[in-house]
This record gives C-alpha cells, structure tokens and sequence, in this order.
C-alpha cells in the first residue's frame, strides 16, 4: 500500500512553483488589453436564489456562494458544467478519461452523491443522490450559482456539502438568433443554434439546440454524441403575476470498449441515457409584502446499458448483457414569503415528492449468467421548511432554517441551519452551521440477485460548519476570501461482498468520516477587460470507522479520489472597446496528489496517483462586427471565430487509475448571430 507522507508537502511546493510560473505567462497575456479597457462607470449589486431560496446580495449571503456567469463560461469555451465547477473553489471534478465517460463531483471532501444539482429549480440527481456530470452542458446557460455547506434545510435530500444550481438563459428584448459549428481533434463535431426574444416587459421566450459528438480517444468503440434541446416561456400575466415553464431534454449514445479495471475488451458495449426535466415557477404577490410561490417540477430518465459479443466466438466473457433503468421524479413546493422591509424575509413551505424506479438486468453469460428480474420501486416523502433572512443592524445579517422530513422508507428526519454575516470596516466576517442528510437508493435497498438490498437503511447525515471572511480594496478591483470548514459524516452507507450470513443485506449504516478544508480565492481587475482570478483549496478527509473491509474507508487514512491540495488560475482579457476587437483566456488548473484503489488484485491495494498541471487557451475573434442589435430587418450578423485548446502542454494524467485523460485536443469553430 502507498501512502503520501512527507511527499505531500514537496508536492504543494512543486504544484505552487508551476502556478506561479503560469502567473507570470498570464501577466504577460492580459498586459495588451489594460491600456485599451474603459473603466467601470457602475458597479450593480449581484443577486443570487439558491443561498436562501429568495433572490439576495451576494454580498449579505452567510453561505460560502460562487457564480459563474454563461457569458464568462461560453468565452472560455467551456461547454460542459463538470469543466466549468473545475475553479471553484472546494470541488473537484473526477472524469472517467474521455468525452462522455462517467463524471463525479466531490465537494468539500464529501462523497460524490452529497451534492444537489438542480437546473432552473429542478433536481437532476437520482434517488440516492447519485449525478453523473458527464452530459450536463452549459447550452443556454444565464448562470451557475454554487452554495458549499450542508443545504438540506432548504433542499432535502442529498444536499450534503452542497448545492449546483443551473439557470437557463431568458428572453429578453428584440428577438435575436445564433448559430454556430466546430470541430477538432478526436474528429470532434460540435453544432448549436438558439432564439429567443422578449414578449413585454418579465416576458419572453428562448429555445436552442447543441450537439456535440467524438470519436473518443480509444482505438475502437468510443464514439460518443449528446444533443441538448431547451427551452422555457416566461410570462406575467399582471403587475403582480409572473410564471416560468423551463424544459431541458438530454439524449446521450456513449460506447466505450474499458470494463472496471480500463482494460480494452469490449467491441460493442454502449450507454444510451434520455432525459427530461421541466419546472413550472409561478408567484403573485397577495399584498404588497406578502408573496405566494409553487415550483412543480418533473424529472424522468432511462438509461439502456447493452453489451453484445465482441464476435462468434467469444462464449465465455460477459456477452449479451443488458440492463435498463427508468428513474423518475414529481415534486411540488408551495411556499409563502413574507417581505418584512429592510433586508428581513421570512419564508414557510411544504414540499412533497414522489420518486420511482423501474429496472431490469440480465446476463446469459456461460461464465456468470444471472437475471435480477424486474424491480419495480417507488417511495414519497414530504418536507415542512421555515427560513428567516433578517438585516437587523446595519452591519449585520442573520438566516435560519428548520425543515422536517418525512419520507415512507425511512420516517422522519430533522435538519437546521443558521448563518450570520457582519461588516467590520471593509472586511466581511461570516460563519455557518448545519445539518443534513442523504437518502439511500433504490438499489441499497431493494437489490436482488447476487446482492441483496437492505430496506431498513438510515439515511446519511453530516453536521458540518464554515467560517469565512472577505475583504475588497480599490472599489472591487482586488477582492480576497479565505473559508475554514469542517464536517462530519455518519452512517455512511457500506457494500459488503461477505455479509454475516447467506440471507443478510449486502448493506449497512457502518462508516463514518471527517472532512475539513481551507479555501482561498483571489480577484484582481486592473482593468474593466481584463481579470485574474486564482484559487486554492487544501482538503483533509479521514475515515473514522473502515466498516465492513477497510476497503472504500480505511479507517485513519484518506478518503479515495481527493486531492489534498489543488487550485487554478484563470486570466482573461478583451481587445479593442468593450472587447470588440475580441477576448482571449488562460486557464491552469493543479491537482495535487490522490489516493485511488487497484482493483486488480485481491484485496484491492491503495495507490497514489501523481499530481498534474493542466493549461487551457480559448480566444474569440470577431470576422464581422454586426449591425447593433440586429433587431431591424436587414441588419448585418456577427460572424466570429472560436479557438480552444485543451490541455496545451499535452500532459499525461490520470484522475481514476487506468483511466487515462484526454491529450492535447485544439477546437476551432465559427458562431453566426443577428436579429430578425
């Protein structure tokens, strides 16, 4: 077994050394635009929802929040929400090598199922909280609001160290359209088209399409293509009425020739997942002050595994294995908000939800046939919520929340919350505590076949605090932050391959782990083009208790996947007034040192995977410059360039053993846009 020891601090040194190099490139980068970028003549407050359900200042929020906006995101070239939660301070994404492989986000050191994902208000995980990253695209996207800290007051389930909002984008003003193509290395082909425009004054419409598809980065059966439609209709019907309808449909084909190990066997095994999301968000203000909300939303996927025999003779492998899952969800939130004036809000809700599932594997494999049979699942769970923001000093903000849950499988659960933010001169001090809890899925429960499920599981629950300050010199231009946080995790759900006896569940509620951190971001503006912003995070995770095997949690080491130390820097710069002449970024992101395990032999050996530094370019240059807003008939489109490059210095890495990542990969692409 491998364990990092003195090497780790070498390895921060090192990783540190290679950022700060990567600085010195980035100063050079973004020095021709300072002279050319006009300064900022209004500074506007930013507004962020998923803090506390209520739209609030960034800037009186006791959470630790990022926003990432689409317009940052679609310069960079980043087209995936897994890519863009790479510099965010605190996460960090792990991908299975190549496009389409699976992708987990680990927040805060917690498990991968500890984050709730939501677009425009809707949950995208599945029963259990598991999420795979991997088709989740920023098409359409207005903004990405991450919340780091248990959030189960407000949303549940699965909100364990976090919360990853998508907001789609809306229509707004004359009526526009956009359309681009690309394509690059691996025999990438990527396509989008897009219109919206306003209905009035809160009103309007939006609808786009992408896709994006690969050859993948192994010799054979890699393929992968994914097609995203959105589209959403905003109205108000009155001075007092507004409503929202959003629908995000994902289909996505994956082949990949790797089984567990990453070993190259399979000709013609695939993934096939299609799904739907969709929220109505409707609010009338019954007085001045006093606010009615619903937010009724549906999530419903499938997902077909198929591996068929790589040729006649292959008789002896796990040939003709099928699986098919059906997971779904509907849920309705109802809620009274109450504005009392001066930053004061109290919000009281009830939420109910139904989740099933329908699912079905089979093996005729003369070495391991099996059949599960037809699992047919579903369960409910209702929720009362009661969140206070108060202002009641000048300098001072305060929230709290209660939520009880109560769910059919497992009864009833209680979470709370509580923050307070307070200004000391220029400086921002604030701190939070909370609990939460995740939900076990349908699988750990109600498993048949070769394992069995445990229907009387518990759900995992955390208790976990942070405490942060922030400080801003030359009217915003340099902004620094700094968060502690600590959270404990109990009665982690543990698999077992040797339960007590023959006819015991294969799980249990036997593991428990600690997770703590430290979190720095820095932000620097000299000039309205041009910004830097770099961040670090260290993270220390422990298991407490190794449970069943010592296996997934060895009891005194490191929980699996983490890196102890890992951060990026990301500089971008526009040309010309107000960029017109075209922007450029550079991104560095550092992964420190990881454990993984060697599943290989038996009993699986730990092993460390090395530390990796991996650079990113984008640029986007204007061809023709449009006629303003294109809205009257005849007016000229913009036509621009995109270049991106993935990995420039082409290092090799991996980020799960056996799993290597994408080499140097450059993209090149045109985006058309105008009015009509």
């Amino acid at each position: 077994m491998t364990r990092p020891t003195g090497g780790r601090k070498l390895d921060g040194l090192r990783g540190g050394a290679r950022l700060a190099a990567v600085a010195a490139v980035v100063a050079a980068f973004a020095r021709p635009a300072l002279a050319q970028a006009p300064r900022d003549t209004a500074q506007l407050k930013e507004i962020v929802v998923t803090a506390d359900r209520v739209p609030t200042p960034l800037a009186a929020t006791t959470s630790a929040v990022s926003v990432l906006t689409g317009a940052e995101l679609r310069s960079r070239g980043i087209t995936t929400v897994a890519e863009a939660l790479r510099s965010v301070p605190g996460a960090d994404v792990v991908a299975t090598g190549p496009y389409g492989g699976e992708t987990s986000l680990f927040l805060r050191g917690g498990e991968s199922d500890y984050v709730r994902v939501l677009v425009d208000g809707v949950p995208l995980n599945a029963p259990g909280g598991a999420m795979d990253l991997a088709t989740l695209t920023t098409a359409d996207v207005e903004r990405i609001e991450i919340v780091r800290g248990p959030a189960s007051v407000l949303y549940g389930s699965d909100a364990v160290t976090g919360v990853v909002q998508v907001f789609t984008r809306r229509g707004r003003g004359p009526a526009r359209w956009a359309a681009e193509a690309g394509g690059g290395t691996y025999g990438a082909r990527s396509y989008a088209a897009r219109v919206a425009g306003g209905l009035g004054a809160g009103q309007g419409y939006s609808l786009s399409w992408s896709r994006f598809a690969d050859a993948g980065v192994y010799a054979f059966n890699n393929a992968y293509r994914n097609d995203v439609v959105d589209g959403s209709l905003s109205l108000a019907p009155d001075a007092r009425s507004t409503a929202r309808l959003s629908v995000r449909y994902t289909d996505a084909l994956y082949h990949y020739p790797t089984d567990g190990l990453g070993n190259l066997v399979y000709q013609h095994q695939y993934q096939l997942g299609r799904s739907v999301a969709a929220s109505l968000d409707a609010g009338r203000y019954l007085t001045s002050r006093l606010e009615a909300r619903v937010l009724l939303g549906l999530t419903e996927g499938t997902t077909d595994v198929d591996q068929e025999p790589n040729g006649p003779a292959d008789t002896l492998g796990y040939y003709a294995f099928t699986s098919g899952d059906r997971l779904g969800r509907r849920s309705a939130d109802a809620r009274l908000v109450y504005h009392l004036g001066a930053g004061t809000v109290v919000t009281a809700g009830a939420a109910f939800e139904t989740e099933a599932e329908r699912s079905h594997s089979l093996s005729v494999s003369r070495q391991y046939p099996s059949d599960t049979g037809l699992l047919v699942v579903s369960r409910w769970n209702r929720a009362y919520y009661l969140e206070a923001v108060a202002a009641p000093a000048r300098r001072l903000s305060l929230d709290a929340g209660l939520r009880r849950e109560r769910n059919e499988a497992f009864g009833g659960f209680t979470t709370a919350r509580g923050g307070a933010a307070y200004w000391l001169g220029g400086t921002k001090l604030r701190a939070s505590v909370g609990t939460a809890f995740k939900e076990p899925s349908f699988f750990e429960n109600y498993a048949t076949g070769y394992v069995t499920g445990n229907p009387a599981l518990l759900p995992e629950r955390s208790v976990g605090w942070d405490a942060g300050l922030e400080h801003a010199w030359l009217g915003g231009r340099l902004a620094l932050s700094a968060t502690w946080y600590a959270e404990r995790f109990r009665n982690l759900i543990q698999y077992t391959f040797a339960p007590p006896t023959p006819t015991s569940p294969n799980y249990d509620n036997i593991a428990a782990a600690n997770a703590a951190g430290l979190e720095l971001q820095a932000r620097v503006r000299p000039a309205a083009a041009v910004s830097v912003v770099a961040q670090y995070t260290w993270t220390h995770t422990v298991a407490e208790d190794s449970g069943f095997d010592g296996a997934a949690y060895a009891q005194g080491q490191p929980l699996l996947r983490r890196p102890a130390n890992a951060g990026s820097l990301t500089a971008t710069a526009g040309f010309g007034p107000q960029g017109r002449r075209g922007s450029a970024s550079l991104t560095a992101y550092w992964a420190g040192r990881r454990l993984d395990e060697d599943f290989s032999t038996y009993p699986a050996t730990r092993v460390t995977l090395p530390a990796y530094v991996r650079l990113d370019l984008a640029s986007e240059v204007p061809l023709v410059q449009g006629d303003g807003d294109g809205a009257a008939d005849g007016a000229r489109p913009a036509v621009a360039l995109t270049v991106r490059v993935e990995n420039l210095l082409d290092h090799r890495y991996q980020q799960v053993l056996n799993f290597p990542a994408r080499r140097r990969a450059f993209f090149v692409g045109l985006r058309v846009s105008g009015g009509f």
